[in-house]
């Protein structure tokens, strides 16, 4: 069973610079999971920044979906895999599906999907490590419409849910990480 360590924080707290840090420590060739879909000119910079932070030596798997059979082919040739980030994956799942959204049938489902990625982790050899970036999206304001109350209510089970399983986890606020688990 691999190893599992979340990472959480809010928009631009250094979460995700934090994870590529501990990536760079840890033994083995590093695999990072992209889960963004590049649909505007706001998410291409922030794909570009995160390219740029990357060692030339990380190979790179896309995963906008179905990331747990992506984690397992990773897992056959990397040690180290960084999965960055829970909640675009979340979105990515929301924007599949069809309005008016079942929030019975929205919940089941990314239970299921945080299950299978918690089994792709516990399926791979015992010296692997999955790190798993997320935000924490509920510290904030009560979102004005449906959806967005909705995704912020599935981002935070998710978050439980990845936490409950990991080994570690760590929340970073201004750019400083803190180890809660």
């Amino acid at each position: 069973m691999g190893k599992m360590i979340l990472v959480t924080g809010g928009a631009r707290s250094g979460k995700s610079a934090f994870a590529e840090q501990l990536a760079r420590e840890s033994c083995g060739s590093v695999a990072y999971i992209a889960t963004a879909e590049v649909w505007d000119e706001e998410m291409a910079h922030r794909v570009t920044l995160h390219r740029s932070r990357r060692p030339a030596g990380w190979k790179t798997y896309e995963a906008p979906r179905e990331a747990a059979a992506v984690i397992r082919e990773a897992g056959r040739e990397h040690g180290v895999i960084l999965f960055d980030c829970v909640t675009i994956y979340l979105s990515n799942m929301l924007c599949r599906e069809a309005e008016p959204y079942d929030e019975a049938h929205l919940t089941a489902l990314v239970r299921g999907e945080m299950a299978a990625l918690v089994e792709a982790v516990q399926g791979l050899p015992q010296e692997a490590e999955v790190l798993f970036v997320t935000n924490e999206v509920g510290a904030g304001i009560v979102p004005e419409n449906r959806l967005a109350r909705l995704y912020r209510d599935l981002a935070g089970l998710s978050n439980q849910q990845l936490a409950a399983a990991a080994d570690a986890v760590y929340a970073v606020l201004c750019g400083i990480p803190l180890r809660i688990k």
